[in-house]
């Protein structure tokens, strides 16, 4: 395992910043990584000083504001995540799932503490789906009500263009990335460097605004407003939002390009656009309305949109195969039904679409978009879920840094004391407003949790209903060969989650077609809680006598299993040929009976059921040929 600063050399993560090679890999992550926070200042002062909040856009409102959301982006993106939370990869991948498997190895297998830290990963990325639902409907509808700055005439044509926007781009969805991505990191480039010149055109005329970065204007901020200051801490997390994507993606281009976009670059343009937002203000105070398109010149306005409306979209694109990934890690790990996945890149294997998330997806932003109609309305919404997420990351590390980093970890804890007092305050602002509209990502990501809770628990049941029920094959094989029925050619694959008991397709073979193939192998495959699998990983294989075989095959959770290809290459581990035209998969289909007085509850055994029911077939995922499948029904009470 890598806990080091970036993830280890792979063929995607060289370059030293400064090369040809480093430099190409900033620009990507540019463009990809940091869509959701560089979209941030189209909403976060105008929510800041929204009517709900009670704020006056006087002097030293506006730069306790300001100093607020700097040192946010200080305290929250720059030091936690960047600098720290970067360093706790899971061989190279990051995100909440990889910072959970980190800190269930510091505990011991199957302990009371592995179970609740398993919980808190699972809710913390159930959470921060809740909110990742939010951003295409906030970032494109920020983008277009630049609109009413424009023309207020047009101000109602706002949510049916940003309705088309969105179809067209969860539309676009299924042919791929691969060459819409190549221009996101110009795009992005772009609008940052847009942000910056904006900001600056702004503080030139007003300097008085630098003053923010003072942060006694932010604790001034506190002293004059009392416990009341607290709330506007909902709209300062608006600033920070998009900070667990950064450590979420890192796996797509390493630690170092990600953290060289952000000290070098990112950051300064934010902070510039931030401080061009204050400094309009401060010589307009009228300008809170709008402050992100008041500040753009009368002659850039519409290039602005335009541009705002491209960031918008870049940034909901890398929720969506964000979203994408996350899901086929999360089928892999057992904790969602399995899914039809279409890959979108015969190059690239991680560039998948999966239609079931993309169109669910779709109809949540639609009707985000209709429901609340504005920015401000959605960023009342927006920051519950992530702000729970940033909590339960900072638990995680400290978790982490107590135990693999021992030499660093008294300042670590230490400063996850600091973090933990920052992410409670950005969650009690947020729950101050759970009934004005921050119950939405809340319920989303319960109702996540409980399917996934819900999935996990139910595979277990079922597991153990088959083991209970099924035969031993150490027992069975032995008095089968003593009067064995008639060999057929060829090899049988019967797929098994327990390798030790018979599978119910062998027993229902043996019954209706009173035959046994000529080689049969028990298929057993195993999701590792690691990225990928060690080539000496992928496969073991055991003899069991009389040309029957237990096959073991392991993928990573960021891996397509392909159970052909893994068992036409066990030949090169000195197992058994495979011919692909003489083999026939065998797979159980169970139908689930949900009964009272057992493991869940009946209307979690009939969530469980119906999941079940309208799960892909495991020929889908595995990718197994159609034609080559046999499935045999059984029906199973949990």
């Amino acid at each position: 395992m890598s806990h080091a600063a970036s993830p280890p050399a792979t063929p995607g993560h060289h370059g030293k910043p400064g090369t040809a090679a480093g430099l190409a890999l900033i620009v990507g992550a540019i463009g990809v990584v940091f869509g959701d926070i560089g979209t941030s200042p189209l909403y976060t002062l105008k929510e800041a000083f929204s009517p709900h909040y009670g704020l006056t856009s006087d002097h030293d409102t506006v730069l306790g504001v300001l100093s607020l959301a700097f040192w946010a982006l200080i305290m929250v993106v720059t030091l936690k995540y960047v600098t720290i939370i970067m360093r706790a990869d899971n061989d190279g991948e990051g995100g909440i799932m990889a910072l959970m498997a980190l800190a269930q190895r510091t505990l011991r297998n199957g302990s009371r503490s592995a179970y609740v830290v398993g919980i808190l990963g699972i809710f913390g990325a159930s959470l921060f789906f809740g909110d990742g639902v939010i951003t295409p409907a906030i970032s494109v509808l920020g983008a277009v009500e630049g609109l009413e700055v424009a023309a207020p005439g047009l101000g109602r044509f706002v949510v049916p263009i940003t309705l088309v926007v969105l179809a067209i781009l969860f539309a676009a969805q299924r042919f791929g990335t691969e060459k819409v991505g190549k221009v996101f990191g110009p795009v992005m480039l772009t609008w940052f460097l847009a942000l910056a010149a904006v900001g600056i055109w702004n503080v030139i005329a007003a300097p008085e605004v630098l003053k923010a970065f003072n942060p006694w204007w932010a604790v001034r901020f506190f002293l004059e407003h009392g416990w009341h200051g607290v709330f506007i801490l909902g709209a300062v997390v608006l600033a920070v939002t998009g900070g667990e994507a950064l450590y979420a993606d890192m796996g797509h281009f390493g630690a170092p390009p990600i953290r060289h976009a952000w000290y070098f670059f990112v950051l300064p343009c934010l902070m510039l656009n931030y401080l061009g937002q204050g400094a309009l203000v401060l010589q307009r105070p009228d300008a809170v309305a709008n402050p992100f398109f008041e500040a753009v010149p009368d002659w850039g306005l519409y290039p602005m949109i335009i541009l705002a409306t491209m960031a918008a979209v870049i940034a909901s694109q890398s929720v969506i195969t964000g979203a994408f990934s996350v899901a086929r890690q999360a089928m892999q790990l057992g904790y969602i039904p399995r899914m039809r996945i279409l890959h979108t890149s015969h190059d690239t294997i991680g560039q998948i679409y999966i239609p079931g998330i993309n169109w669910g997806l779709a109809l949540m932003v639609f009707g985000l978009v209709l429901a609340f109609r504005s920015s401000s309305n959605l960023a009342v919404a927006y920051g519950i879920s992530v702000s729970g997420t940033m909590l339960i990351d900072t638990l995680l590390l400290a978790l982490v840094a107590r135990t693999l980093w021992p030499r660093a970890r008294h300042g670590i804890v230490a400063l996850c004391a600091v973090f933990f007092v920052i992410d409670l305050g950005f969650v009690v602002a947020n729950g101050a407003k759970l009934m004005q509209g921050a119950w939405f990502p809340v319920v989303l990501g319960i109702a996540l949790f409980t399917m996934m809770r819900t999935w996990r628990r139910g595979r277990e049941l079922l597991r153990d209903e088959v083991r209970k029920d099924g035969i031993r094959i150490d027992t069975f094989l032995p008095g089968l060969m003593l009067a064995p029925p008639v060999r057929v050619p060829g090899t049988a694959v019967f797929l098994t989650a327990d390798p030790t008991v018979v599978p119910h397709a062998l027993m229902h073979n043996l019954k209706h077609n009173k035959v046994l193939h000529e080689r049969n192998v028990f298929l057993h495959v195993e999701t590792l809680p690691l990225p990928y699998a060690a080539a000496g990983q992928r496969l073991k294989i055991e003899p069991v006598g009389d040309e029957f075989y237990r096959i073991h095959v392991r993928f990573g959770f960021m891996e397509t299993p392909d159970v052909p290809l893994a068992l036409m290459r066990s030949c090169d581990h000195g197992g058994v040929y495979f011919d692909p035209m003489d083999t026939t998969f065998f797979a159980s289909r169970e139908t689930i009976v949900a009964t009272a007085n057992r493991g869940m509850p009946v209307w979690r055994d009939k969530l469980f059921a119906f999941m079940h029911r309208n799960a892909a077939p495991a020929s889908n995922f595995f990718r197994i040929p159609g034609n080559r499948l046999v499935e045999l029904g059984a029906q199973v009470e949990i």
